[in-house]
């Protein structure tokens, strides 16, 4: 009897060994198709996902109407912006005081009220410059990409499969936090204040006016608590800014603009 129930023992250790290996392999598995499916993930199909978040977003913010000042002032300044990667922008106004704007690889840009009332039109010009940047090199996938891999809400996402999910609610407000907050490396900003730079350019801008913004923002972050706040979202994911502002400085001394 004893040697039944030491056999029976060692059967159930050997029986649970083997589910748990079983177990592991399946984990590191599915681990191997998500890092497999991140990879994978298209431009279309981030445009695809954004384009929903963005939707829902419009839906929950207020959206300034086509008759509003700053509606008018944002369509007259950016008249002239066709598309970024041949994807048409829309553009729309926030009401919020909050100091934002974002562009989305859909096209969509989103300025907020609060940073219009602060920036000159060049300098805002400047901001929407560099976040489309964002946008014209493809930090926006590979932000999403890596937040696949590491977001429980937004893992397995992409398909081989031409059609594209319906996002849940947590997978949009995952999304969101992509968009919104995205942690871009030292060498994406300085990417996307390049482009924001050439752009200005382009347009026959002083680019200095990409200096003044970051200069603005930075003394704004740094007068009081309470206005630190309306400057996080856009400014928090911008690292290094004395840097960055001697960069841009550097520039225009080289190519021979006069600070206004």
């Amino acid at each position: 009897m004893k040697r039944f129930f030491f056999l029976l023992a060692a059967a159930l250790t050997l029986s649970s060994c083997s589910v748990m290996q079983n177990l592991n392999s399946e984990r590191l598995l599915q681990g191997g198709v998500y890092i497999a499916q991140a990879l994978s993930l298209t431009d279309d199909q981030v445009k695809q996902y954004v384009s929903q978040y963005i939707t829902q977003l419009d839906a929950q913010s207020e959206v300034l109407p086509e008759n509003n000042s700053y509606t008018k002032r944002l369509r007259k300044l950016t008249q002239k912006l066709d598309g970024v990667n041949e994807e048409p922008l829309n553009f729309k106004v926030y009401r919020n005081n909050e100091i934002n704007a974002f562009a989305c690889a859909d096209g969509s840009v989103r300025v907020y009220t609060g940073i219009m009332d602060v920036m000159t039109d060049d300098e805002l010009l400047g901001v929407i410059g560099h976040e489309m940047g964002h946008v014209a090199l493809h930090h926006t996938r590979k932000q999403m990409q890596k937040q696949m891999l590491t977001s429980a809400a937004l893992a397995g996402l992409a398909s081989t499969s031409d059609k594209v999910a319906t996002l849940t609610d947590s997978q949009l407000g995952a999304l969101g936090e992509v968009i919104l907050n995205a942690k871009f490396s030292r060498d994406m900003e300085s990417e996307a204040d390049d482009y924001g730079y050439n752009y200005l350019c382009e347009a026959g801008k002083n680019p200095w006016v990409m200096v003044q913004s970051f200069e603005k923002m930075e003394k704004l972050s740094g007068e009081s608590q309470s206005q630190t706040s309306t400057v996080t979202n856009l400014f928090s994911s911008h690292p290094n800014t004395a840097d960055r502002i001697e960069h841009i400085s550097q520039r225009c001394l080289n190519d021979g603009y006069k600070r206004p």
